[in-house]
């Protein structure tokens, strides 16, 4: 056992700065500037360093270094589900964001919920994080004071806030909501229903959108409406489909809420004879992967969800740093997707 694994192995047990230093042959403060700041040293600085590091098994005290610089280099991003692809896309363009400056994630699950987002923020405020990203707008007052408390700034995602003072990145899900029933309602449809679930801020904003769509076409029955506050799956979107046309059997044109229950729709449809579009159409929203390819393809919103996400990052990047954003609330709109099925 050499000098540097026996002192490792007293006091903490934990591999320190120095060390790395003393392994690389560098000064401390060319190991800490080789680790926090890479491209300011030689290659050959650099290499030495990582291979110290790897060999120590060598980790940052990061709150030492946050409390150091007064940044912890930590990003929090709070999403309402980990399987939901429309988040997972989200995800990938923060990353990609905020990878070049070496932020770190921490990702956090609401589960469309605002106690779950409450206790979550509680505890990844205890890490000094720069910066918070919401996919949410809509929060518990606890939340809120936590918020105001920490003076964290924090950026919100996927629809645009009311507020000029606010700052928010997506596109309006009322607006897109309107311009998909219009769509209908321009080919000719008249009973155009909407299936809606989970029944999250983002589902209320489009179904608004929908209904002031019909009201303006002189055509909105809430019968046409059916809204349940269960996780949204295909199944459910099958289940719902065949409530629908059971219930309103002169419905000619469904509008679901998002793609997974328009998918659903679909299927029932094709299990029980029902021609698309010729007896009814379907539409959806987000435009997944899937929806292209399907049989037949499907009419849904495409929202530009890996650019939110990248978007969104950076503005908090540039309120991070010190930076006035020359815009607070980023439109970066949607785009209706005509295909078969409508």
């Amino acid at each position: 056992m050499d000098k540097t694994s026996r002192s490792k192995g007293r006091g903490t047990g934990r591999a320190t700065l120095e060390q790395v230093a003393g392994m690389a042959g560098v000064s401390i403060m060319t190991a800490s500037r080789a680790l926090s700041q890479p491209q300011m040293v030689s290659e050959v600085t650099r290499v030495k360093v990582e291979r110290a590091v790897a060999e120590l098994g060598y980790v940052p005290n990061r709150a030492a270094r946050a409390l150091a610089s007064s940044q912890s280099h930590v990003i929090v991003v709070l999403v309402p589900s980990f399987s939901n692809a429309v988040f997972t896309a989200v995800l990938e363009g923060i990353h990609d964001a905020v990878a070049p400056g070496q932020y770190q994630l921490l990702i956090g699950n609401t589960y469309y919920s605002q106690a779950e987002e409450e206790k979550l923020l509680r505890t990844y405020l205890q890490s000094s994080p720069d910066g918070i990203l919401f996919s949410s707008q809509a929060h518990s007052p606890a939340v809120a004071k936590m918020m105001e408390a920490s003076q964290v700034p924090s950026v919100s995602m996927m629809d645009l806030s009311d507020d000029a003072d606010a700052l928010s990145v997506g596109f309006s899900q009322f607006e897109a909501g309107m311009e998909m029933t219009r769509h209908l309602l321009r080919k000719g449809y008249r009973r155009i229903g909407f299936i809606g679930a989970q029944l999250d801020e983002r589902t209320l904003r489009r179904a608004d959108g929908y209904r002031a769509a019909m009201v303006e076409a002189g055509l909105a029955d809430p019968r046409l409406e059916l809204m349940v506050p269960e996780r949204s799956t295909i199944a459910l979107g099958a289940e719902l489909m065949g409530q629908m046309m059971a219930n309103m059997p002169d419905c000619d044109a469904v509008f679901c809420c998002n793609d997974d229950l328009a998918h659903g729709a679909v299927y029932h449809c094709q299990r029980h004879g029902i021609r698309i579009p010729q007896d009814i159409a379907v539409c959806g929203f987000n435009d997944l992967p899937a929806s292209a390819w399907m049989m037949p393809s499907l009419t849904t919103i495409d929202t530009p969800r890996y650019q939110i996400g990248f978007e969104a990052a950076s503005l908090l990047l540039q309120v991070i740093k010190g930076q006035e954003p020359e815009r607070k609330r980023i439109d970066l709109g949607f785009t209706l997707r005509e295909r078969e099925s409508a």
